[in-house]
């Protein structure tokens, strides 16, 4: 969940039917979204999944009513409880890192309103999804299951511990900046496994896990702006 002003995903891959209400305008919507923000140079996502997903997901269901004719623009969006939408840019980005081949069970860490647990569902086989407020994640929930994204299971919690009982997860995705990378999800990883999470505080960077056996290797990719990661990670 983003703020990050100056940053800002091509062929529908998925099946999914497109939502009811999802009109040709919004659809146009997120073709210039893709193509502009997130497809083209020098940004440049080139995951064909990714970019079919962002072009598939309908954003604007995932804001509230009151800003959601800015749902496809090249900023976060406020979402409630002092939480936001990630940037269309740092979702596809993001989610091209993990490298996804359409087979793998993710954990994400910081639901939100649900986009981006949305775009990995037209991706890949199960997302689970953890969110620490609530409410977002009863409305989070709610919403997944209305537009028919039965392969999504979202539960209220701290992420800090990850989903044990579903662990190990060929792909992890944190949504929100840790002060530190929490030793339980790099633990959760199957062999081979990425994680990708805003590290940091003042100071924020996307840093990409992998693991490696016992090993575990670390890549700093893109400086960031994200809402802190709360909880037990703070203790």
């Amino acid at each position: 969940m983003l703020w990050m002003p100056w940053l800002v995903a091509l062929t529908a891959l998925s099946c999914r039917p497109a939502p009811e209400g999802d009109d040709v305008a919004r659809a146009r919507e997120r073709e210039q979204m893709v193509a502009q923000q997130i497809a083209a140079p020098p940004r440049g996502v080139r995951d064909e999944r990714t970019l079919a997903a962002m072009r598939k997901v309908p954003r604007h269901l995932f804001v509230p009513p009151e800003v959601a004719g800015q749902a496809y623009a090249d900023h976060p969006l406020p979402i409630g409880h002092g939480q936001t939408i990630s940037q269309p840019y740092i979702v596809g980005f993001m989610t091209e890192a993990l490298h996804l081949d359409g087979d793998e069970k993710v954990l994400e860490v910081g639901t939100g309103s649900g986009y981006q647990a949305a775009v990995l569902a037209e991706i890949v086989s199960r997302v689970y999804t953890i969110e620490i407020v609530a409410p977002l994640a009863e409305e989070a929930r709610a919403r997944l299951k209305d537009l028919g994204y039965s392969n999504v299971e979202v539960r209220a919690g701290d992420g800090y511990q990850g989903w044990p009982e579903a662990a190990p997860f060929d792909a992890i995705i944190v949504t929100a900046a840790a002060p530190r990378i929490p030793e339980p999800l790099m633990e959760q990883l199957s062999d081979g496994g990425r994680l990708i999470l805003p590290v940091g505080d003042a100071v924020q960077e996307l840093v990409v896990v992998t693991r490696r056996g016992d090993r575990f290797e670390k890549k700093r990719v893109l400086p960031v702006r994200f809402v802190p990661m709360t909880g037990e990670v703070r203790h």
